[in-house]
């Protein structure tokens, strides 16, 4: 495609200028970091788990500190996160001109990396991001800075030690399920929007057959619901994308089942943007933190427009709100009744866009912490008027987005442990994973764990310092002048 006056000027130009800043930048730095064993096996400086877009972001920030930082990610490469897998909407909801992860550089934002390929004229056409070339971009912001992303990985079990590492338990899908361990003076944990735990469904979900419901967040193909009557749980973004998948794969017809008796209609969100909240959400008082995100909560985000309109433009699709799914069941004739605030509703097969929840049991390879890290609830009581299961439940996280124990002593090594998922958000914002802020969050993180490896391993590089032997003189750049006496007096 060559959309531009001029022809662009293409990826590998655009490459060339990024090595160049890098390169103009002193980035990345050299390790620095003293290198350690522990029974003989390597100990890495950081561990990241998850490579989707807030851990490529985190693992090219510890990269230009210098930090050997290896991704250990389940999915097959170029799959990591939710864009080409699970997501189903048309475009990115955020607006084009954010800088995302690129980390202050230009040559490395969206931006750049669409103008190289396609032009200037493409680029001010271009309204949203495609959800699918936004995967692409990911692709290459991975290749272009040659991050360390270790695909097929499957982490089993995370066990902080006393001995100042935390034993990460494996499973090597792409060798045939190989169990091993790798050990790191840091774990992060980059687990995306499920962060802690996974997809919520009401109870009465799991009373049902397997097979006759889904969840937004499921793999699922929407060519298996042509032909169906398909009932969609939820107004948000999610249920939006999904209802329109349904009926853009041949669903006979699909109803929405809204709780609200209105769509939320301002991203309030949105009005709160700017460096401000980013680099200082962090240091909001209790209440401050939790005032802001549980009007977020209670106020949530309205579905795109594009995403509304996706749906309505069919004629077999249909709005019910005020009519919040209470129930269901199968019938003799396999038909589903799913009961709702206004009657009952036929459906051949229901997808639940209910969101997410911290639920550790969902997640075993994390369950073994759950009994030590304290949470909300352990440090904070919510207002009158202001309860919040969600908030009470996130965990309570330090600075650098370390979990900290509930009781002291009960867990050795918690706190080498980091939160950098969607769970985080009361604590630290919106850095582990929204666009706006991705780039801040990782570079704090980063940055602060540089600094406390540095802080643990201050005798060595004291000594190391003291050892340092390189001269910068050779004894050959200057001869001593024989002192004048002072006898003779000053010089006439």
């Amino acid at each position: 495609m060559n959309a531009s006056p001029s022809t662009p000027a293409g990826l590998p130009a655009l490459e060339q200028r990024l090595q160049q800043d890098l390169q103009w930048l002193g980035l990345p730095a050299k390790a620095w970091v003293p290198p350690s064993k522990r029974d003989g096996q390597p100990v890495l400086d950081v561990a990241v788990v998850g490579g989707g877009m807030a851990g490529l972001a985190l693992a090219a920030s510890l990269a230009h500190m210098g930090l050997r930082a290896p991704v250990f990610d389940q999915s097959p490469a170029g799959f990591e996160g939710p864009w080409a897998t699970t997501a189903r909407m048309e475009t990115l909801r955020s607006p084009k001109e954010l800088t995302g992860p690129a980390l202050g550089l230009p040559a490395l934002t969206f931006r750049a990396w669409f103008e190289a390929q396609f032009g200037l004229v493409a680029w001010h056409a271009l309204d949203k991001i495609p959800r699918l070339q936004w995967m692409d971009y990911l692709r290459w912001y991975r290749r272009v800075l040659g991050l360390d992303v270790r695909n097929r990985q499957r982490v089993q079990a995370v066990r902080p030690r006393a001995d100042g590492v935390v034993q990460l338990d494996l499973v090597d899908d792409a060798a045939g399920g190989a169990p091993y361990q790798v050990l790191a003076r840091h774990v992060v944990l980059a687990t995306g929007r499920d962060g802690l735990g996974g997809p919520w469904v009401p109870d009465w979900a799991q009373q049902l057959p397997r097979d006759r419901w889904d969840h937004s967040s499921h793999v699922w193909d929407g060519a298996k619901l042509r032909g169906w009557r398909v009932a969609v749980v939820g107004g948000g973004a999610s249920a939006m994308d999904a209802a329109a998948t349904a009926l853009e794969a041949g669903a006979a017809r699909v109803d929405l089942l809204i709780r609200r008796q209105e769509l939320p209609r301002i991203n309030k969100g949105k009005g709160a943007g700017s460096p401000g909240m980013s680099h200082g959400f962090a240091t909001l008082s209790d209440e401050w933190k939790w005032r802001f995100r549980h009007f977020l909560n209670v106020q949530q985000v309205p579905p795109p427009q594009g995403s509304t309109l996706r749906v309505s433009r069919h004629a077999n699709a249909f709005f019910h709100l005020g009519a919040g799914a209470l129930g269901a069941s199968v019938l003799a004739d396999g038909t589903l009744r799913v009961e709702t605030a206004k009657g009952p509703l036929a459906a051949d097969h229901l997808v639940f866009c209910t969101g997410f929840r911290t639920d550790w049991a969902q997640r075993p390879e994390f369950a073994a912490l759950q009994p030590h890290v304290r949470l909300w609830q352990d440090r904070f009581t919510a207002p009158v008027g202001e309860d919040d299961a969600e908030l009470a439940e996130s965990p309570d996280l330090g600075p650098l987005f370390e979990f900290q124990q509930k009781t002291p002593g009960s867990c050795p090594g918690l706190e080498r442990v980091h939160c950098y998922n969607y769970a985080a958000a009361l604590s630290q914002g919106a850095g582990a994973g929204d666009i706006p802020q991705i780039t801040d969050g990782a570079q704090r993180l980063a940055r602060g764990l540089a600094a406390q490896l540095l802080a643990e391993d201050m005798p060595a590089h004291f000594e190391a310092m003291q050892h340092y032997a390189e001269p910068e003189l050779q004894g050959h750049e200057w001869t001593e002048a024989s002192f004048p006496d002072y006898a003779e007096g000053p010089a006439k």
